[in-house]
């Protein structure tokens, strides 16, 4: 007969004080916590997916089949290059202390990554696995802007533009916000990127469109989305990785990052139906590139509102992102005459100042919020907050982005020529062919 193992005789004099001695250990402030870095490991490869492949076949889609391979070669050259350059410098200046100057930059002192071990926490899960969550962010950033001057920007431009924006746009602004710059004692409430991504992209898109002045035959020729098929399984790709932008955000596996999951998806399908509605009522009939436009501004709009919004505020933020965008990508891009590729700017920069605002509204318990920022006392308060969040994005953007932009045009020129643009960038820059006929 084979016997149980017995148990070991615990003495209450030996084990009881070293039990009320053990539980300070492990709630220490930095412990690793194995399910919050579970939930950060799936939410970075979310937010990689959403670049590659879901913005660039969202992107792909949308432009003519002889420019589909450069929108794709500018999303995974963009990958690539932001990479290196977060991983030798950017991490440190957007989240290390830049000393007398950290209300503007960090520091150095991690470029290369130094410091940074397996061991090495960043609160509850490891510095490397935030360091490369948020290196997922500064890729999608610029990727972003492609979309705004896709089919007339040469390749050696783009590759030198960006470089200089995620170097001296994004990597401040994201400290300004994230890393305890300038913008961190107003209170601002900006979860998962409504000024550090969207709005920052989105001027600076509408900034290089005017820059390089219209496409060839615009608006007078058409110029139809080539493969509408591509563009809905590029939303569908970013909309399901957007639950690691914002949920993941919270940089823990808790109620606020389920809550932030939640508001992501009621919003967005809110602001879809809005988009699909508004067009339905206007044009006549409801577009399958129109909901899934939709989709998009609903996923920019809740995003800054994403860790304090509740239910009712999801709805009321996708209902006016769904609005506000669908007159700013179609009314107004008319009015005023810009060409705005992939509308960039009524996309990405219109959705996310709605949402950064609106965000000071309804962070409010009265409607369901988590409660306003640090300092702030009202809404309106917060509101004032999140406007000086905005302006201050837009206008350092702006300036540095028109800065660039020229340099590089009276260095080596911004676009490609004219018999180049006709033929297709696929082509005249890379010598390839995504189709053949």
């Amino acid at each position: 007969m084979i016997r149980p193992p017995q148990r070991p005789i615990i003495y209450r004099g030996i084990v009881l004080p070293l039990l009320t001695f053990l539980p300070s250990l492990s709630l220490a402030e930095d412990t690793l916590n194995s399910g919050d870095t579970a939930w950060i490991l799936t939410s970075t490869a979310l937010v990689l997916f959403m670049t590659i492949p879901g913005l660039t076949l969202f992107y792909a889609g949308m432009v003519r089949s002889k420019n589909v391979l450069s929108v794709m070669m500018q999303c995974f050259a963009i990958t690539s290059l932001v990479t290196i350059l977060w991983t030798v410098y950017l991490y440190s200046l957007a989240f290390s202390d830049g000393g007398s100057l950290n209300f503007l930059i960090g520091g150095l002192n991690q470029a290369f990554l130094a410091g940074i071990t397996p061991a090495t926490l960043k609160g509850n899960i490891p510095e490397t696995v935030f360091m490369t969550f948020q290196m997922t962010f500064a890729i999608i950033t610029p990727a972003l802007i492609v979309g705004a001057f896709a089919e007339r920007m040469k390749f050696s431009a783009l590759l030198i533009f960006m470089s200089l924006w995620v170097t001296l746009v994004y990597g401040p602004v994201c400290h300004w916000v994230w890393g305890g710059g300038w913008l961190t004692p107003y209170g601002i409430l900006d979860f998962a990127g409504g000024t550090v991504v969207h709005i920052n992209a989105g001027m600076a898109g509408l900034v290089a469109a005017l820059m390089l002045g219209k496409r060839k035959g615009f608006p007078h020729v058409a110029m139809p989305p080539h493969n509408l098929t591509l563009t809905v399984i590029g939303a569908s790709m970013l909309w399901v990785g957007w639950f690691g932008f914002n949920a993941g955000s919270q940089l823990k596996a808790d109620g606020v990052a389920g809550m932030a999951m939640a508001v992501t998806q009621i919003a967005t399908a809110m602001a879809a139906l809005t988009w699909m509605f508004s067009e339905w009522l206007i044009h006549g009939k409801p577009s399958v590139l129109g909901i899934a436009s939709g989709a998009v501004a609903g996923l920019v709009a809740i995003t800054p509102a994403s860790g304090t919004a509740g239910p009712l505020g999801a709805l009321a933020i996708g209902a006016a992102a769904g609005l506000a965008c669908f007159y700013a990508a179609t009314k107004l891009k008319r009015a005023i005459g810009y060409d705005d590729s992939l509308d960039v700017f009524g996309v990405h920069a219109v959705g996310g100042i709605i949402g950064a605002i609106l965000t000071g509204v309804f962070a409010s318990p009265l409607f369901g919020g988590s409660g306003l920022g640090v300092g702030n006392e009202t809404i309106g308060d917060q509101v004032i907050a999140q406007l000086l969040g905005v302006l201050a994005t837009i206008s350092y953007t702006v300036i540095l982005s028109f800065i660039f932009l020229k340099l590089i045009d009276l260095m080596i020129g911004l676009r490609v020529d004219e018999e180049q643009e006709t033929q297709g960038l696929d082509m005249a820059l890379h010598d390839e062919r995504g189709y053949i006929i």
